[in-house]
């Protein structure tokens, strides 16, 4: 089974549009995961229906047991979130540090688990898909990453796919390093500016780092030549071979009206993403 994840440096670069364009194109081949936990999108173009739905569970919180509780404060007075109260715990305020638990002298402080988003298995018009849903305010996004690569790597063990598509999160956090490590290939998604070369030249060097080999798109490439140009240099420069250009074209924004994928619908753009799907497949 292979795994090609889409990533970009910064976000707007065309990634998730991408993701559901190579999804259409691998239609009955592939399950597809969105592993944008923090900003999870590709389900407005895929419309999943859910079959399965699984509790994440991200950082423990504290809880301060009444009984045990002698009201010493020391708990309050360590806790640098103002997360306790009247020797209560504000759940929300909890980072999770456990410094209660160590200076609580009657070990009156426990760390108790707690939901913090779910992970779901869908279907979709193109085939399963498993995408996740982080509660506002919750951490661990990184985590929740590896879970929905896992169920990916299960569903398509147990369906008998041989590809995994993941949309991968924007920038180069731990979102990122999540959703890239362990792939087979890496398609990097950028634009024609001087900010998406130089985040395309930082996340260059995260896929580098982690041994993934990767290609590299250029969204909109026909709105400023000059910039393309030089994000040709680059990857020259850095060993990567520039797989793709995209060109401008205004009936992208009525095919995601219309919740389709750019293979969908006719234009320029379509061409050049099956192009860029030979060289894909020729890699993988």
């Amino acid at each position: 089974m292979k795994q090609l994840v889409v990533i970009s440096g910064k976000g707007g670069t065309g990634k998730t549009t991408m993701t559901a364009s190579l999804a259409a194109l691998a239609k009955g081949e592939m399950v597809v995961a969105d592993c944008d936990v923090d900003a999870p999108d590709l389900h407005l173009l895929l419309k999943p229906q859910v079959r399965e739905t699984f509790d994440f569970y991200g950082l423990e919180v504290a809880s301060i047991d009444p009984e045990k509780c002698t009201k010493c404060g020391k708990c309050e007075e360590a806790c640098r979130f103002c997360a306790i109260s009247d020797f209560a715990v504000d759940p929300a305020a909890c980072e999770g540090c456990r410094v209660c638990t160590v200076v609580c002298p009657s070990e009156a402080v426990a760390m108790t688990d707690r939901i913090s988003g779910h992970a779901f298995v869908s279907d979709t018009r193109f085939g399963t898909m498993v995408h996740a849903e982080l509660f506002p305010g919750e951490e661990a996004s990184g985590k929740l990453v590896t879970m929905v690569r896992e169920l990916a790597a299960q569903v398509a063990e147990r369906e008998g796919r041989d590809l995994v598509i993941i949309d991968g999160s924007p920038g180069i956090g731990c979102p990122v390093i999540a959703s890239i490590t362990g792939t087979d290939l890496a398609l990097v998604m950028t634009e024609p500016s001087i900010s998406g070369a130089h985040d395309l030249e930082r996340i260059l060097a995260v896929v580098e780092h982690f041994g993934v080999e990767a290609l590299v798109a250029v969204n909109k490439h026909d709105l400023n030549p000059d910039m393309t140009e030089r994000i040709g240099e680059l990857c020259r420069d850095l060993g990567f071979d520039l797989a793709g250009k995209l060109p401008f074209d205004p009936g992208v924004v009525g095919a995601m009206v219309q919740r389709k994928t750019l293979v969908e619908v006719e234009g320029p753009v379509g061409d050049a993403i099956r192009d860029l799907w030979d060289k894909i497949r020729a890699r993988l």
